[in-house]
């Protein structure tokens, strides 16, 4: 073990934390990138929803004026017709009577009956001419309606133009606010990867570099040999001293961190694939890994941190940092991950 350590120390920089803390960054943008757009998209899918419910009423509605207008035309058409009629009988009831009047200037005899014929016809001429207004009236009413009928085409169409309008406002609106968001997001994510970075640094300071507490990927890893004894979930004296730093550390940062920054700092605790020995109080490694991990919450409570900022997780045997059951691997997966992350 000492001949590793002698190994590991000489082997200099490791850059693979950093670069697993920036992939992990680039995931937490992409995740809640992927969010705004499904927020997006819900929007816009409310928006288009109302924008179809308009134009479907307008569209029944133009239908509606449509055939409206279709019956009127008629309607007229036939009025026409009537017109032509009439104007037709009348024409011909005047060369009747002029035919008439013909006879009554040659014919005195057949002049009181051609009188009494012309008296009729001219009663049917007043009738003719009687029914030709009322025609003519209808004409200039169906002629109102038309008119009334073109202005309200022309007033659904302006509101369809309006609808489209207000649904183009609307995309521009959440087009701006998915980039406010995304720049909010990606400067709460630089702040915080900000702090996490200074709070790793200052923990490799105050614990010495020990080679039993180590920095994997964006958690910080204490061997439980650290702080615990074997199978036990209360804290040593030893891991005592080690978390008094902890906690000093983490008062510090809190300090830092802006209040707009919902952070917390979870504490998982794993364990080998070793069953428990004896008849304890805990039953399996995974009532072990989660005891440990509220030991060590409470313990960093009692030095004063707020209880608000830490999480308890036990993970048992099932999240080893290696596959193999030699020594070596057993004791590395044995072990207290702090992470610090947002709410």
């Amino acid at each position: 073990m000492s001949s590793w350590r002698s190994r590991r120390r000489q082997q200099g920089t490791d850059y693979w934390p950093g670069f697993v803390d920036a992939m992990a960054t680039l995931l937490l943008v992409i995740i809640f990138l992927l969010s705004i757009f499904m927020l997006a998209q819900f929007f816009l899918s409310q928006q288009l929803s109302g924008r179809d419910t308009v134009l479907n009423r307008l569209n029944a509605q133009i239908s509606e004026l449509t055939e409206l207008l279709s019956m009127e035309r008629a309607n007229s058409s036939n009025l026409e017709e009537t017109i032509q009629g009439l104007q037709a009988s009348l024409s011909s009831a005047t060369d009747e009577r002029n035919r008439l009047q013909g006879l009554l200037d040659s014919n005195s005899g057949a002049a009181e009956a051609a009188g009494g014929r012309v008296a009729q016809l001219e009663t049917v001429l007043d009738e003719e001419k009687q029914v030709s207004q009322r025609a003519l009236a209808q004409v200039e009413l169906l002629n109102q309606q038309i008119a009334a009928l073109r202005r309200q085409i022309a007033a659904a169409n302006a509101a369809l133009e309006a609808a489209e309008a207000k649904e183009s406002e609307s995309q521009t609106k959440i087009a701006s606010l998915g980039r406010r968001l995304n720049a909010a997001l990606v400067q709460r994510v630089q702040e915080l990867s900000r702090y996490r970075s200074d709070f790793f640094g200052r923990l490799r300071e105050i614990l010495s570099q020990r080679s039993d507490i180590s920095v994997v990927g964006d958690r910080f890893v204490f061997q439980s040999e650290v702080l615990f004894s074997s199978g036990s979930e209360e804290v040593n004296p030893e891991g005592q001293k080690e978390l008094d730093k902890l906690a000093q550390a983490i008062l510090e940062l809190s300090k830092e961190i802006p209040d707009e920054i919902n952070w917390v700092l979870r504490v998982d605790g794993h364990t080998d694939a070793r069953p428990l020995s004896g008849a304890g109080r805990l039953r399996n490694n995974w009532e072990l890994s989660a005891a440990r991990a509220i030991s060590v919450v409470r313990y960093l409570i009692s030095k004063g941190v707020d209880p608000k900022r830490l999480v308890a997780a036990g993970f048992g045997e099932f999240q080893p940092l290696e596959e193999g059951d030699t020594p070596e691997i057993l004791a590395r997966n044995r072990r207290i991950e702090l992470k610090l992350t947002e709410r």
